[in-house]
């Protein structure tokens, strides 16, 4: 969980690591846009050979959303 927070993370060049928890609800960003949920998508595909796409990103509100799509 930690891992995947930091990496969520690091796609972050603006926003304090500290902002970053597993009920964080990263839409509400101000930093979050369109580029950063690419970078996300291609995150997940690099670091955990999991394919999510803009439907899923859309659906989820939180980190633990997205945690528990990529384990599942």
């Amino acid at each position: 969980m930690e891992e995947f927070i930091n990496n969520f993370a690091d796609q972050f060049d603006e926003t304090e690591r500290t902002e970053f928890n597993i009920d964080t609800k990263f839409k509400d960003l101000d930093e979050w846009d369109s580029m950063i949920a690419l970078s996300i998508i291609a995150m997940v595909d690099e670091e955990y050979d999991v394919t999510i796409n803009g439907d899923h990103i859309k659906n989820a509100n939180t980190l633990k959303d997205l945690y528990d799509l990529i384990n599942s």
